[in-house]
């Protein structure tokens, strides 16, 4: 397509190149969604594009290096985790893409393709994906880690490499743009799979109002709402009532709804989400009361119920991986339920073992 245009209109790609040296590159119309920034800051934007990727011919010769690095790296039979510095400190050694190029594979694919006005832009939403990975590899150092898997762990033997880019509740990370986003593709994907009522508990007021905030001006928030309804508590008690209200009509109806709240407040002390008004619950962040997790230390956690038990894992989860255990969790609650459980040991007391229960030297009742 390039060599086409480079025969017919050789004059529209050099004023193209003078644009990208000046760094005057194009903006893009709010209505081409497929090629939606990827979290950049302002003043990336406004760097001119670096000069061996300016010309069409050395950015395809990038993209086609890229692709095949990323290919060599998916060829593993091992998990694989690492931060952006050692990810693009790789890149560089093996195929000669430095950093900057990299950041900067997003706005040199957008005015590549506004140049060449491609308007089914379907076909190219792979490049794109592609463009997006190096650009935020290339921007961010730190906030997230590339993670590539081999296979699925639940058929370990067909191979499906992965490459996936997790989400991070760290305190100092979560007013990040890049984790904000990637919260609201999570509860986007979770919306779409998940029927009745979700429920999204977040730490503070301040937080939860700064996250819708993003969502908002992102469009993320506009997505959610086109599979369900959205309801926000707030700290007056009769908003937060008839706002609940609306909340659990939604659910009654069929609809299904998404209730902000906030942990350890008055919704999230005081109210039951039972059955269809709390089908899935996120947390986004952790309101600990103090540094160390309580249910991270053993003689804690063993204490925890064994249906919770049975549900916890040790290592992070991605968004793809999130969704997929949310189907499955959805499934078995659709089978008739086993008192034995999975393993053959019964999950929730009979009245004959609450009766013979005997106190222990603690004061905690045992069997």
């Amino acid at each position: 397509m390039v060599g086409r245009l480079k025969d017919t209109d050789a004059g529209r790609l050099r004023a193209v190149y003078s644009r990208l040296v000046e760094g005057l590159a194009q903006r893009l119309p709010a209505q081409d969604v497929w090629l939606a920034n990827p979290a950049l800051p302002d003043d990336i934007m406004k760097e001119a594009v670096p000069g061996n990727i300016r010309k069409a011919d050395h950015f395809l010769s990038l993209l086609r290096r890229f692709v095949q690095y990323l290919k060599g790296r998916l060829e593993t039979d091992n998990v694989e985790k690492e931060g952006p510095v050692a990810f693009v400190a790789s890149i560089n050694t093996q195929v000669g893409i430095n950093q900057k190029m990299l950041k900067f594979c997003y706005d040199r694919l957008h005015s590549l393709m506004l140049t060449l006005e491609i308007t089914d832009t379907d076909e190219f939403l792979h490049i794109q994906t592609v463009c997006d990975l190096a650009t935020l590899v290339g921007t961010y150092s730190r906030v997230f880690s590339i993670i590539i898997e081999p296979f699925d762990e639940w058929m370990p033997h067909i191979p499906d490499p992965v490459l996936q880019l997790p989400v991070s509740t760290k305190y100092d990370l979560r007013r990040d743009p890049g984790v904000e986003k990637n919260y609201g593709k999570l509860l986007l994907e979770m919306v779409s799979v998940v029927p009745d009522g979700v429920v999204c508990f977040f730490v503070s007021y301040s937080y939860m109002d700064g996250i819708i905030n993003s969502w908002h001006e992102s469009g993320i928030l506009k997505d959610i709402m086109q599979h369900t309804l959205v309801f926000i508590e707030t700290q007056d008690v009769v908003e937060t009532t008839l706002t609940l209200d609306n909340y659990r009509r939604a659910c009654d109806s069929g609809r299904g709804a998404v209730f902000f709240s906030v942990a350890r407040e008055k919704v999230a002390e005081g109210i039951d989400f039972d059955r269809h008004y709390g089908r899935l619950v996120i947390m986004f962040g952790v309101p600990f009361q103090y540094t160390l997790s309580r249910y991270s230390r053993h003689d804690k956690r063993s204490k925890l119920p064994g249906w919770i038990l049975s549900h916890l894992r040790d290592a992070h989860l991605n968004t793809d991986m999130a969704v997929y255990i949310a189907k499955e969790f959805l499934r078995k609650m659709a089978q008739p339920y086993d008192k034995n459980g999975a393993l053959g040991k019964r999950i929730l007391l009979l009245q004959e073992d609450l009766e013979n229960m005997v106190t222990g030297p603690d004061g905690e009742m045992l069997l």
